[in-house]
């Protein structure tokens, strides 16, 4: 169609950006043909106009619809170019955090940077097996599709992984040598497959090194072989390397590393087997310091040193080995620390005693003196004689590192020899599958000799890449007969001859190698010569004369030539490797024992060889000057052409690791980068070569159903092929725009998206018609509804009116009336106040006045009185001082007088001391003066004392004083009081004046009080009535919360039982799943064991006839469950007996008897769980009995139990009568007839005696039972009598009562509850205990089995024969002791029975003599004894003969066809028939014949199931009759061993885990095109492109299944199973598994597949869904629990249709998906894909919403549901209705030797 029909308004097309490469851009207008400028509107809004290319006036790219944006394959995109591929992958890179996008055979891979986790062992089995255009790319879908087209087309596979160094290329090696690993496995026993994958880490730390581009970079290349057998199982593989990178080992760039080893064994140098390697840390060697960067973070060298030790291990190469490989390594360290120093200008030194060199000749085992000699000289050997030269200092480092170079380039080869023949496969390889990792096209600021070689290696895989991918296209055209027409497509042969072509740069730069005086300059200067203006691909940098350029397929590189020829060279002298070949060390010479006589070219030209004496030898110079022509480029062009040949020869697959951004940052896309490698690798290629043709493919179906919608009815024919003809020629005009194939209609580029154009306007068109008919008719509805409302309210508002009129008519009248009674009410009660109030007031006035003359008149009085007081207490008072002041006056009079006698003798003393100072003489007058004073004094200190005396005497004296003047004082105090009590007596009598006044006034309120009195009383009553309705709305609230405090308890005492019996059931379901694992393992180590017998049985030599010994471990060599038939050892006579490797079966014994222990304790938990469950429930179910059925249950066991004496009675009778007809001795005899009929008579009633017995035991069981639950009811009656007798209590103390009573009433139930609940507690605390004590035993029988093993062979051998015989005697001794006591009581019970017969004899003769005449006794006839007795009791048996057991077993078992025994018999007929013969020999007592055909019967249906268990009918059957057989041990009681019980239920679980596994099989193919693409709805949904990876259909072709199918086959199953009279309850669980297997299979796949992920395929899923829901109600399953295993797949579906926008939906998205995992939630969201234009993406941010709110969810990480997940099953026991003595033995069974009993 022309360019105006696409460029249109609104168009989106891509215009060229300097930073994002391409920006998405949208036409403002319609472009005409001549327009130059295209005004143009950017995504964020704004407006540019865009220049046309005058010249080519080429358009834009035009951008890919929306619904086809993110699409797995690249060449689904109906416009395919550079800005389409890189913005699908950036979507999907970024939005979807998908990293695998295919570009037709291509896998795109884009480095994450981040760990995912989609490559777990689930991942693998997902994509095993399916086809690769299914499942959303991968790389496991890569190595899938190889593996399948190897073992399909027997041809062998490659796998060539590439790309920039960070790009991911080992990881994705690695994980496709991991697929094949899984899938395949290996058949030897040493684990081939590990030894494969142990080879990554060898290989990675030898090879591998940092970079400033990636952490972990491949410095070489690789080829690996992974070979298989015939049976495609893993045997062995082979290695080849390119092109390692050995200038690392002595220099790296800043930011990276020299190769890992290095940094391993540093980190590794404290280890004591490493100390002799005298290695320190990196930074200290020169070889590991130069780039600065010593530690990558993340990464512990020192763990890495031990896992790279311990692959060295499992390939065989032990402990010696690698220490030799380690001292070579820290050789190499110490070599690069040798410091050589200058001698003179052209000469060098080491200075003596070097630690380093020593170091490394010690390492190495060579002197010191050669070595430090060689590396500073070289020798030149001429025609006639030898020099020796030494070396300037530039040129000896360059020597010692070309050395160490050297060095290592010949250690790596050999660990690569050494894997590989750890990896030689030890059988014929029959195919293999060759894994590539390789460099990718590399570009640098300098480029020399390493990039050269792999950009040539990249010019090799790109010809054959684009070779193959245009063969793919012929084959595709001439396929589908569509005319061939060439494509232009790049050939780089030009650029290939330019490198290895005669005179080519390879060439020309060998021959300069053979130059003596070869230079880079001189050799840059002959390219120039050769190839400059020649060759349009060889340019000429124009400011440098040593660089060239070359035009490879992806850019243009310059290369510089400093360094290329010296590289080419490898130079390396033999002196040097002459002293490393004289080494002691023996690791070092196996290193050079290939190494050539001569290694420096420069002796090549003289043909000396490299020995010290001068003499030539001729005949070696010739073969070593060939040597020397294969220089690195030329083994490098050798090798790359034997990889292009083995190349060529598999079928190649192609996988572009893609680097997303050179700072790796996760999920971070640069397009400029990304560009540079798509241009690089060959993806845009591979488009540009689908874009030539016609890239967009569609079968003739997947058009018609997506494109319907433009086709009218009347265009629609049978025909789709001719339908899609004629529509195609009316929507495109131009035929060549399209072509049909046989089954493909082929489109140009650009017109599919031309088509969804027109798709999208029809569906818009009819999308805007339908709008416009649902609004007009909800507007209409509106409308009606309006008008109807309208109307209706006019209506009643018009009434309202009318009646509000004659409501205020009426309230008028009477408001009339009111006022004339109220006014006439008022004026009456006026009145009767006025003179009520008169009368009150005169009352009051005179009572006041009589009542105030004689409180007068008692004031009066009482004033007297206190006059009278107070005058005789005022003279008191006044007596009182004056007494007290002459007194005071006298004492002050005394003490002046005393003051003036003691003044005068004082002065008298003065005197005398005078008269003393004139007249010495006087002294003795003096000394008498003296004494008179002394005694003066002395009668002055008596009389201070009675002076003191008379003080204190007066103070107390003064106290009393003060005291009785303080009481006077209180006394005038409380006088003053009674006077101010007069004021207020008068105060308070003028208070009674005023308050008579009031009481006057308030008269006139009285009567307004009255009537307040009267509106608050009937306030009281109405009061009082609401309280009383308040009372009884109480009481109900009480009645109601006392009912749900009841129920309440009630729920939660169910719901605790409910959690508790859940909880059991739980456990009890983990330890049958547990056990049945163990069954599981234990059935794969007998299968073991038999293939190994059979393999030896086979291998071993024929012995020659006579005596043959039984081997004395042959009875420990069977399981205690299995034994040999008779006809099992009669197929084997003739097979002789192979020599058994004892310590392996003895090991695999061992393993057995362990497992069958934990089986067995295993098994006995699982028992008493059951019984617990069964006793919860029984102990339930007889609490909600009713009463009344209970009651009528006991009176009908009454009646049974009286009609069952009274028989008994008569048959007692009977038999006496009986008796008494035949003489007394021959009653007694033992052999007679009456003897044995007694004896029949006594056993059966015996039997019913037992059973009476049971009965008895039950009904008193019954009785208790009822006995607490009348208790129980009883309470409750109590309850309900106290809410009854609530409804009549009026009072509130009655109230209070009956609400503390059914607290009561509470608290009981209460305790009731807790005691259960105890109860409950101390049952599972029990349980708890058990299963504890099981598992301590468990393991302690584990460490006696470890114990055992670590014995030495012999006597593990002794030990294990020791336990079998210590086993055997002691179930031999108890064996006897059972049979003893069983003899005992035989014989006991025949005694007996002997006595009861005499006394019944004697009895029974005695009545009938008395009671029966002698006439009577002749007359009567003798009539027959009809005793009744029980058939059951030796009838329902078979008997056969010992001999015809193995006819019976091959009879019923063997030859027997399950499909005429389900049709024409009933159903379990041979189990009946084995249980009946069974039955018979266990009533004979015959413990042999039991125990042979039991171990008859179970191995006859493992045979039977090992020949046909792929077949459902045969597999079923046997269930059925093993469950039904297992039944009947049950419900006849009969004894059998335990072991053989065990046997039976474990063989059941074998046949049903079988039965599981083989309808998995059928079902398998079914389920994802049945329930995902298979299109159930027409319609909803249509078909997108699909690209070169061919998708199933999801139309229903010829042979496709589809949901019906899936129904039909499960119907099938269903109706056999039915047949077969497998249990119901059997039943649900198998459809329970099975829709399991349907809904974990589907979400699995929905999962992983893009185009899965849609609103409609959401709705189909739920149809499905429903119809087996529907399905499941015909057959009545709903209770079986399968639905619920779709929960998972239903919450799947409803979350690809809910609304995903806003936090509201989020968080219903949160609660509604509670069954998938937050993994798998935000998975779907990814994944989700409209299908539609109409349908939107999920936005990133809303998916982060999701898993913030989903964070705290505590799950598995784990993404897939496990489909291979097996749930326990459990028999119920079934008891058969039929009875056994009704069963016929068929005449096709051919079972004539058995005789019914």
């Amino acid at each position: 169609m022309a360019a105006s029909e696409l460029y249109t308004k609104e168009a989106r097309v891509w215009i060229p950006d300097a930073e994002d490469v391409w920006k998405s851009a949208k036409l403002l207008k319609d472009y005409k043909q001549g327009d130059k400028l295209l005004r143009l509107e950017l995504e964020d809004g704004k407006v540019v106009e865009h220049q046309l290319d005058p010249r080519t006036m080429n358009l834009p790219h035009l951008r890919n619809p929306d619904i086809l944006v993110g699409e797995n394959d690249l060449t689904a995109l109906s416009y395919l170019h550079e800005p389409a591929v890189l913005h699908n992958l950036k979507v999907r890179f970024i939005d979807s955090k998908l990293i695998y996008t295919y570009c037709g055979i291509v896998l795109v891979a884009i480095n994450p940077y981040e760990t995912l986790p989609i490559y777990g062992t689930d991942i693998i089995n997902a994509y095993s097996g399916q086809n690769m255009g299914d499942m959303d790319p991968h790389i496991f879908a890569v190595a899938e599709e190889a593996y399948k087209q190897m073992a399909r087309d027997e041809r062998n596979q490659s796998i060539i992984v590439s790309g920039e160094s960070g790009a991911g290329k080992t990881v994705s090696a690695k994980y496709a040598m991991r697929y094949f690993a899984t899938v395949s496995g290996s058949e030897s026993e040493a684990n081939v497959e590990e030894k494969v994958l142990a080879s990554n880490p060898i290989m990675e730390s030898i090879g591998n090194a940092k970079t400033t581009r990636n952490d972990n970079s491949s410095r070489f290349g690789k080829y690996i072989e992974i070979g298989f057998d015939k049976r495609y199982r893993i045997i062995g593989a082979n290695m080849r390397t390119y092109l390692l990178e050995k200038s690392r080992v002595v220099f790296q760039a800043d930011e990276e590393r020299n190769y890992h080893i290095f940094y391993q064994l540093c980190a590794s140098s404290n280890l004591p087997e490493l100390k002799v390697l005298k290695l320190v840390n990196a930074n200290n060697f020169h070889y590991t310091k130069q780039g600065r960067s010593p530690v990558i973070d993340g990464v512990d060298d020192a763990k890495e040193l031990i896992n790279t030790r311990n692959a060295f291990t499992l390939l065989g190469i032990n402990d010696s080995y690698q220490m030799g490989i380690f001292r070579v390594l820290a050789a190499i360290l110490h070599l690069g620390n040798v410091e050589i120093k200058d001698r003179d200008a052209d000469s060098s030194i080491i200075p003596p005693n070097n630690a380093h060199l020593t170091v490394f000749c010690d390492l190495m085992g060579v002197t010191y003196q050669d070595m430090s000699h060689w590396l500073c000289h070289k020798k030149l050997i001429t025609a006639t004689e030898t020099y020796i030269k030494p070396f300037p200092k530039l040129q000896a480092i360059n020597a010692r590192d070309a050395l160490a170079k050297h060095i290592y380039a010949k250690l790596f080869s050999w660990i690569v020899d050494h894997v590989n023949k750890a990896l030689h496969a030890t059988v014929k390889q029959h195919s293999f599958i060759g894994v590539l990792d390789i460099y990718g096209f590399e570009t640098f600021e300098i480029n020399s000799f390493e990039q050269f070689c792999i950009n040539y290696a990249n010019e090799k895989l790109q010809q054959q890449f684009n070779m193959h991918v245009f063969k793919l296209e012929q084959e595709e055209y001439m396929k589908e007969e569509i005319p061939w027409t060439l494509i232009d497509f790049y050939d780089n042969q030009p650029c290939i001859n330019l490198i290895e072509a005669k005179l080519g740069i390879l060439d020309l730069l060998d021959e300069e190698c053979r130059m003596p005086k070869g230079t880079d300059d001189t050799w840059a200067q002959k390219l120039y010569n050769t190839h400059l203006n020649k060759c349009d691909l060889f340019q000429k940098p124009r400011l440098s004369n040593r660089a060239f350029i070359i035009q490879h397929f992806a850019d243009k590189v310059e290369y510089q030539c400093e360094g290329f020829l010296e590289k080419n060279k490898d130079t390396v002298y033999e002196e040097q490797i002459h002293v490393l070949k004289l080494s002691k060390f023996e690791l070092l010479v196996e290193l050079f024992q290939d190494e050539e006589q001569s290694v420096s070219p420069m002796e090549a030209q003289t043909g000396a060889r490299t020995r010290l004496s001068v003499k030539p030898l001729k005949a070696r110079a010739s073969q070593t000057s060939r040597e020397h022509k294969k220089t690195v480029g030329h083994q490098f062009r050798n090798s790359l052409q034997l990889l292009m040949e083995t190349l060529n020869a598999t079928t190649p697959h192609y996988v572009r690791c893609i680097k997303p951004n050179d700072y790796k940052y996760p999920f971070t896309f640069d397009p400029r980068r990304a560009v540079q490698q798509l241009r690089a690798c060959g993806v845009l290629e591979t488009i540009r070569i689908s874009a030539a043709g016609f890239p967009s493919r569609w079968t003739y179906q997947e058009f018609f159903s997506r494109y319907r919608v433009l086709m009218k009815q009347k265009d629609v024919l049978s025909d789709r092929k001719l339908t899609c003809r004629n529509v195609l020629e009316k929507l495109i005009k131009d035929k060549d725009k399209y072509q049909f194939g046989k089954t493909k209609i082929f489109f140009r580029a650009g017109q599919v998206a031309y088509l969804e154009k027109l798709r999208a306007d029809k569906l818009r068109a009819a999308c805007i018609r339908i709008q416009k008919t649902i609004r007009c008719w909800l507007l209409r509805k509106k409308y009606l509804r309006m008008r109807s409302a309208a109307i209706t309210i006019q209506r009643h508002v018009r009434g309202y009116q009318a009646r509000c009129l004659a409501k205020f008519l009426r309230r008028t009248r009477a408001a009339i009336t009111i006022q004339k009674f109220q006014r006439m009410y008022v004026a009456r009660q006026r009145y009767r106040r006025m003179q009520d109030a008169a009368l009150v007031i005169q009352c009051i006035l005179r009572g006041y006045v009589a009542r105030q003359k004689y409180q007068q008149m008692v004031r009066e009085h009482k004033a007297v009185i206190i006059q009278k007081m107070v005058r005789g207490w005022l003279a008191r008072q006044w007596y009182k001082r004056s007494l007290e002041a002459i007194v005071y006056l006298q004492c002050c009079v005394r003490r002046m007088r005393a003051k003036r006698e003691l003044k005068k003798l004082k002065i008298e003393a003065r005197s005398v001391e005078h008269y003393k100072k004139l007249n010495i003489g006087m002294e003795n007058k003096i000394m008498q003066l003296q004494r008179k004073v002394d005694e003066q004094h002395k009668d002055n200190k008596n009389l201070q004392d009675r002076l003191t005396n008379l003080e204190n005497t007066y103070s107390s004296e003064s106290e009393k004083l003060r005291n009785e003047v303080d009481r006077l004082r209180s006394t005038e105090e409380e006088a003053r009081v009674n006077s101010n009590r007069i004021t207020s007596l008068l105060e308070e009598l003028a208070k009674l004046k005023k308050d008579l006044e009031e009481t006057q006034r308030e008269k006139k309120t009285i009567e307004e009080y009255a009537d307040k009195y009267k509106l608050e009383t009937e306030q009281l009553v109405s009061e009082l009535k609401e309280q009383n309705t308040l009372l009884k709305t109480e009481k109900e609230d009480l009645n109601r919360l006392i009912l749900e405090q009841a129920q309440e308890m009630k729920e939660k005492m169910e719901k605790a039982l409910v959690e508790e019996t859940k909880q059991i059931e739980c456990e009890l379901n983990e330890e049958r799943s547990r056990y049945q694992n163990l069954l599981t393992e234990h059935l794969h180590l007998e299968a073991r064991y038999e293939d190994l017998k059979e393999e030896m049985t086979l291998t071993m030599v024929i012995p020659k006839p006579g005596h043959r010994r039984t081997d004395s471990t042959h009875s420990s060599n069977e399981s205690e469950y299995t034994y040999n038939s008779e006809f099992a050892e009669r197929d084997e006579e003739d097979v002789p007996k192979a020599p058994l490797d004892m310590s392996l079966f003895l090991k695999l014994q061992k393993r057995v008897t362990e497992l069958e222990q934990d089986k067995q304790s295993l098994q006995n938990e699982l028992d008493r769980k059951e019984e617990q469950i069964h006793r919860i429930k029984a102990t339930e179910e007889q609490r909600n009995r009713a009463r009344g059925a209970e009651l009528e249950y006991e009176s009908l066991k009454r009646q049974e139990l009286e009609s069952e004496n009274k028989k008994l009675k008569n048959d007692l009778n009977e038999l006496r009568k009986v008796l008494s007809e035949k003489p007394t001795a021959a009653i007694s005899a033992p052999g007679s007839p009456a003897y044995k009929v007694l004896l029949d008579q006594l056993n059966s009633s015996n039997e019913e005696l037992e059973v009476r017995k049971e009965e008895v035991l039950i009904l008193r069981s019954q009785l208790v039972s009822q006995k607490e639950a009348m208790q129980h009811k009883e309470t409750m009656t109590e309850a309900m009598f106290y809410a009854e007798d609530l409804q009549k209590m009026k009072d509130s103390g009655e109230i209070t009562q009956a609400y503390l009573g059914l607290k009561e009433v509470n608290r009981l139930l209460e305790s009731q509850l807790q005691s259960q609940r105890k109860g409950y507690e101390n049952e599972v605390e029990v349980l708890r205990g058990e299963l504890q004590s099981l598992k301590e035993e468990n393991n302690r029988q584990q460490q006696l089995l470890a114990q055992n093993l670590q014995l030495p062979p012999e006597a593990r051998i002794e030990a294990s024969l020791q336990h079998e015989i210590t086993r055997l005697t002691n179930e031999n001794l108890d064996l006897m002791e059972q049979l003893e006591k069983q003899d005992k009581t035989v014989r006991k019970l025949k005694k007996q029975l002997k006595l009861f017969a005499k006394k019944i004899g004697e009895m029974g003769v005695f009545n009938q003599m008395e009671n029966v005449s002698p006439g009577q006794i002749v007359d009567e006839p003798i009539r027959p004894v009809n005793i009744p007795r029980k058939e059951k009791d030796f009838q329902g048996m078979f008997e056969y003969k010992k001999d015809d057991e193995v006819k019976l077993v091959k009879n019923l078992i063997l030859e027997l066809k399950p499909r005429g025994v389900a049709v024409n018999l009933i159903p379990g007929l041979p189990a009946y028939i084995l249980f009946m013969c069974l039955r018979h020999a266990d009533y004979l007592n015959d413990d042999q014949k039991v125990r042979s055909l039991l171990t008859s019967t179970i191995n006859g249906i493992k045979k039977i199931l090992k020949k046909r268990g792929d077949d459902f009918e045969t597999v079923s059957f046997w269930l059925s009759n093993t469950c039904r057989f297992l039944h009947c041990l049950k419900q006849y009681s009969v004894v059998t061993l335990n072991d053989d019980w065990q046997v039976l239920s474990d063989l059941a679980i074998q046949i049903y885990q079988q039965l599981v596994k083989v309808m998995d099989s059928i079902l398998q193919p079914m389920i994802v095109s049945g329930m995902l693409e298979h299109e159930t709805i027409q319609g909803v949904s249509g078909v997108k492109p699909t690209g070169l990876r061919k998708r199933t259909s999801s139309i229903a072709d010829e042979g496709t299944y589809t949901l019906d199918s899936i129904l039909r086959q499960l119907s099938a199953f269903h109706s056999t199973m039915c047949q077969h009279g497998m249990d119901p309850e059997l039943i649900k669980q198998v459809v329970k598994q099975m829709f399991y297997i349907i809904g974990a299979v589907t979400l699995n796949n929905l999962l992983l597949r893009k185009d899965m992920c849609s609103w409609s395929k959401g709705m189909n899923i739920r149809y499905n869904v429903s119809q087996l829901e529907e399905w499941l109600r015909d057959k009545n399953l709903m209770t079986s629990g399968a639905k619920e295993t779709l929960e998972p797949l239903i919450q799947a579906a409803q979350l690809l249709q809910v609304k995903k926008k806003t936090d509201e939906d989020a968080e219903a998205i949160c609660s509604m998906c509670n069954a998938l995992s937050t993994a798998q939630i935000v998975k779907v969201l990814n994944l989700y894909t409209p299908v539609n234009e109409f349908e939107e993406r999920v936005s990133v941010t809303f998916i982060r919403t999701i898993q913030i709110r989903l964070r705290d969810r505590k799950e598995s990480p784990q993404l897939l549901m496990d489909s291979k997940q097996i749930f326990p099953v459990t028999f119920p026991f079934n008891p058969s209705s039929l009875s056994l003595e009704t069963i016929q033995i068929p005449t096709s069974l051919n079972l004539g030797f058995l005789t019914r009993v």
